[in-house]
Formats: structure tokens, C-alpha cells, sequence
């Protein structure tokens, strides 16, 4: 699970020209779910942007409170896209969760941040709508978050990744050709090989 989190002044979701979420100082967390995610993740996750620290103290100390410290809101956009990898200048999404699995395990995370904070104060987009997210970065100060990782179970690798480790492992008992025609024994015939190499010019020299 990958989220980005920026402290904002104010910020603010509009789909279909209507605004249809908007909050004051605080947190805008763009969320990007990988198919992999469980709940484990999703708890670490939700602890670290409560209590991560970007905001100032009364005595304007900077990096001491976090956004339940200062009672501030939290801006919830599902962006799947944070799962991308580049394919050359194209980007695959295979890593992303599901739709409809990502949307239950979204709400899950929504619900889980509401009851650890206060619900009034936990603000969201629209999931899987087009969406124009206006965001008024406060410094600016954005913070990049992600999941530990965790053990992959073998039959949880994905397709893509088993295929890979096919090929690896093909290429480490299959020999080059190169290799194989250094190793090939050579003919008695063969005028290369009275010569110790391929072209030696001293063969070729006239008496």
C-alpha cells in the first residue's frame, strides 16, 4: 500500500463539475492499493498518517503535532494509480488491486480511520469516478508512505513474476553458443587447431 500525503491549507474533490468534498487545514492522502494489501497493511497505514507529524506546536516549533494533535481533517482519495510500473514509457497496473475488491478494502480503510479519529473529520472523493482534485499545498510538504513489506508466499506470485524467475533460471543451465563452440573438441583436421586459435596468420605465412 502506497499513500501519498500532503499537508494542505485547504483542498477540495469536484466530480462532474459539482464539488462534492472539500475540507480546511490538514491532510489530502491520495491511497494506492496493491493487490497484495491486507489488513495488517491497512492498519500501519492508517496509524501512520494519524499520527505522522508535519504540523507546528503553539509555540510555532515545526514537526511536533499530527493531524488528530491539531484537530485538523483528512482528505481520502483512492488513486490506483500510485501502483503503477513502468514498461517502458507505459505504465501496467497489473500490481493494483481489483476494482471491487479495492473498493471493499477502501471503505474498510476509510472506516478504520474514522474510528481512531473523529468521522466528521475524515472527508473522501468518489471512488473509481473521474475526478478533479484541488489541493493547496501548505509549504510545501508532502510525505510519501508505504506498507512494510511483507513475506510473499510463493503461490501468491503473480503471473508475470513466475514467468521471469522461469526465464532466469533458463538462462543460468542453458549454455551461449559461444560457449558451447569453446568447449566443442576440435577435429585432428581441423588447421585452427593446430594453430592453438581461430586465425592465427602464422599458418598462412609463406616459407
Amino acid at each position: 500500500m502506497k499513500a501519498i500525503v500532503q499537508r494542505v491549507a485547504q483542498a477540495s474533490v469536484t466530480v462532474g463539475g459539482e464539488q462534492i468534498s472539500s475540507i480546511g487545514r490538514g491532510l489530502c492522502v491520495l491511497l494506492g492499493i496493491s493487490l497484495e494489501d491486507t489488513q495488517r497493511e491497512l492498519e500501519h497505514m492508517v496509524r501512520k498518517i494519524l499520527n505522522l507529524r508535519v504540523f507546528e506546536d503553539e509555540s510555532g516549533k515545526h514537526w511536533s503535532k499530527s493531524v488528530m494533535d491539531k484537530q485538523y481533517e483528512v482528505l481520502c482519495v483512492s488513486q490506483f494509480t500510485l501502483q503503477c510500473i513502468l514498461k517502458g514509457n507505459k505504465p501496467d497496473y497489473h500490481m493494483a488491486m481489483p476494482t471491487e475488491q479495492a473498493e471493499c478494502f477502501y471503505n474498510n480503510f476509510l472506516e478504520q480511520l474514522r474510528k481512531a479519529y473523529k468521522p466528521e473529520l475524515i472527508k473522501d472523493g468518489k471512488f473509481g469516478a473521474y475526478m478533479q482534485v484541488h489541493i493547496q499545498n501548505d509549504g510545501p510538504v508532502t510525505i510519501e508512505l508505504e506498507s512494510p513489506a511483507a513475506a510473499v508466499d510463493p503461490k501468491q506470485l503473480t503471473k508475470l513474476e513466475k514467468q521471469q524467475q522461469r526465464k532466469e533460471k533458463t538462462r543460468t543451465k542453458v549454455p551461449s553458443e559461444s560457449s558451447r563452440e569453446r568447449n566443442a573438441p576440435r577435429n585432428k583436421d581441423d588447421p585452427s587447431a593446430s594453430s592453438g586459435a581461430e586465425g592465427d596468420v602464422s599458418s598462412e605465412r609463406e616459407p
